[in-house]
């Protein structure tokens, strides 16, 4: 039997949500909540693309807000699959935060997640091996692995001086 494959490209989503009252604190600003909601789906989306199965999210690692989505901006979600196991799927999630009057756009968080994916029984089942058509995926693939890895260095120093 012949291992399948899929690209990284494949797996590319890019998700777009308006900033209103209701996905709102007391600020004004886009509640975390909201915003992980957000990722969520968008890095499902990604792994169900690149898999073409149903799957569930099995972790979310570290995330922190370093700007604010403000009412009435767009919240933009870019995901896609950089690494796999045997029924695993890691996603990279990058938000922005765009002004739809001024194009203005600004980083507000990354994270990483991954996601199982599941047969017709709702049981863990293979996924494909990833493959990276062209240097740019390649490096897109690569910036991931590193950027997870830097986080979780990030994230046990912050532990280490508790």
């Amino acid at each position: 039997m012949s291992e399948s494959t899929a690209t990284l490209a494949h797996s590319q989503t890019e998700m777009t949500e308006l900033v209103l009252p209701n996905d709102t604190n007391n600020l004004g600003r886009a509640l975390g909540g909201a915003v992980l909601h957000w990722m969520d789906i968008c890095g499902a989306i990604a792994a169900m693309r690149f898999s073409n199965r149903q799957c569930v999210t099995a972790s979310m690692d570290h995330v922190d807000f370093i700007s604010a989505i403000d009412l009435g901006e767009v919240a933009v979600m870019e995901a896609y699959v950089f690494n796999v196991g045997r029924t695993s799927i890691d996603v990279k999630v990058d938000v922005h935060a765009e002004n739809p009057k001024t194009d203005e756009r600004r980083k507000t968080t990354t994270s990483f997640l991954t996601f199982v994916a599941l047969d017709g029984d709702g049981r863990p089942t293979p996924v494909p091996k990833l493959t990276c058509e062209t240097p740019e995926e390649e490096a897109l693939r690569q910036e991931a692995v590193e950027g997870r890895a830097e986080q979780l260095e990030m994230v046990i120093e912050r532990m280490e001086d508790l």
